[in-house]
């Protein structure tokens, strides 16, 4: 067969042509990712979250039988307006001024618990008001116990709105000395969670892959209960309230979707007292508040070990603007209960500042955590004082209590912009990645921190790419 010369050199032309366009195509490609606005997208998530509304109709625990004298149990009247609020198909139910006595509270949907300004709730301090058991959580790993005091499970439109106080009376008699610790009132020879048929019993339970249901506390059991725990939730708002005095975590937003929280101001200082926890949860909005607390300020996390590589759910798509941070362990922290895995956390306009302020942006996990982080944003911080590091990235947490397994975790892509800090702690930036999977992409760019004692400590991880970046002074290249 005889080739038409005329033929073959078209073809070859047309091919080069191709190859061409390809390499324009491929470039451009590259051109956008690096001159892409991250924040653009930390945008279109906030468009995309669906807070919720509700009809205009009230529902006053007063006229229920809610007593405003602080001593008068009030959780049946809590529990009728609820029911009536939701089966007239939604509103609010309102708090007036004053101070009610109650046991846990369920929300249902489209409820709208409002608390008016100079309103208190006080939760009772008699344990066996938060019994029956229901299905929560506990550090990571999900179990039956003692009910939140605040409650939603798989529940739709809801809300915790006012002006108002949530006071869950923990302290250093109630609820807290089951920590453990002597300094919240733990007296030696007397039950805490970490007894055998406590803690190392639930995990056991993880490990074993017992289903939730036969993982059984409560009653007889020292494993406290998070303050606001939405629970499979969609379209959830916490607005404008103050929450103080906490048994454990918080707000504890776990396998929720579109969630809101809003001018919360959290100041509460006892044991694991984070300040908002988002677990498996996707679409998360936390903006304009204010967080006092006795650990983690922000907490993401993914669930513990073989429970959250079970449930594979990542928590993704969350969103820190315009908040302020004071005590706390850390200001926005990835985990530690992390095993699911983070993506797409964008914080910006903030301010973290305390003495009492560990780290401004943490991440820590472990070989049985495992896990991955990825696409961590961090723009326009104001941090005025930390104690150890601005930046802590770290695989080896809790390495000394055998927390050692062979889950490698996967962090990468992390940045952080336009960041100043008035007084370093103990270091500027520390990674502390493994040599099995060193940590990727790292970059600063228009980053000033001052009085750190140590800049910078790196181990296993990708050279950090600096831009316009000072510690101590010193331009780091």
């Amino acid at each position: 067969m005889k080739l038409n010369p005329t033929l073959y050199s078209n073809l070859f032309l047309v091919f080069l042509l191709l190859i061409t366009s390809c390499k324009d195509e491929t470039k451009q490609t590259k051109k956008d990712i690096a001159t892409a606005d991250p924040f653009a997208q930390a945008d279109s998530i906030i468009r995309s979250i669906k807070v919720p509304t509700f009809p205009d109709k009230t529902f006053d625990i007063t006229d229920f039988g809610a007593i405003n004298d602080g001593e008068t149990n009030s959780t049946e009247a809590f529990k009728k307006a609820i029911e009536a609020c939701n089966q007239a198909g939604g509103g609010k139910v309102l708090v007036p001024s004053g101070t009610f006595l109650t046991g846990p509270i369920h929300l249902l949907d489209n409820v709208n618990l409002h608390l008016s300004e100079g309103s208190e709730i006080l939760f009772s301090t008699n344990k066996s008001e938060y019994l029956p058991v229901v299905h929560t959580s506990y550090e990571g790993v999900e179990l039956m116990n003692y009910s939140p005091l605040v409650y939603a499970y798989q529940k739709k439109n809801i809300a915790l709105t006012g002006r108002g106080t949530l006071n869950g009376q923990a302290n250093e008699t109630n609820w807290w000395p089951w920590c453990g610790a002597e300094r919240y009132g733990h007296k030696k020879g007397e039950a805490q969670q970490r007894d055998d048929h406590n803690l190392p019993r639930l995990r056991k339970m993880n490990e074993e892959a017992v289903p939730y249901q036969d993982r059984v506390f409560g009653e007889g059991h020292q494993l406290r209960p998070a303050f606001f725990q939405p629970f499979g939730c969609e379209n959830v708002l916490v607005q404008g309230v103050t929450f103080t005095n906490a048994p454990f975590w918080v707000m504890h937003p776990i396998k929720s979707t579109n969630v809101t929280v809003d001018g919360v101001i959290v100041s509460s200082h006892g044991p694991n007292n984070d300040g908002c926890d988002p677990e498996y949860s996707k679409n998360v909005h936390i903006k304009n508040c204010v967080f006092d607390t006795g650990d983690d300020c922000i907490a993401i996390k993914s669930g513990r070990n073989d429970e959250g590589r079970r449930v594979n759910i990542p928590s993704e798509n969350i969103v820190v603007e315009d908040c302020r941070m004071k005590d706390g362990h850390g200001g926005v922290v990835m985990g530690s209960e992390i095993s699911a895995g983070v993506r797409n956390v964008f914080v910006r306009n903030c301010r973290m500042d305390s003495p009492e302020l560990d780290r401004a942006i943490r991440i820590k996990t472990n070989t049985l955590r495992g896990g991955f982080v990825e696409n961590v944003f961090v723009k326009n911080i104001q941090v005025g004082q930390v104690k150890e590091a601005v930046l802590k990235i770290n695989t080896y947490y809790g390495i000394y209590d055998n927390q050692e397994g062979e889950h490698i975790p996967t962090i990468q892509n992390i940045h952080l912009e336009n960041v100043t800090v008035a007084k370093g702690g103990k270091y500027g930036i520390l990674v502390q990645g493994r040599e099995e999977r060193p940590v990727k992409n790292i970059t600063l760019k228009n980053v000033e921190i001052k009085g750190a004692e140590t800049p910078i400590l790196v181990e296993n991880s990708e050279p950090i790419q600096f831009e316009n970046v000072t510690i101590n002074g010193q331009s780091m290249k």
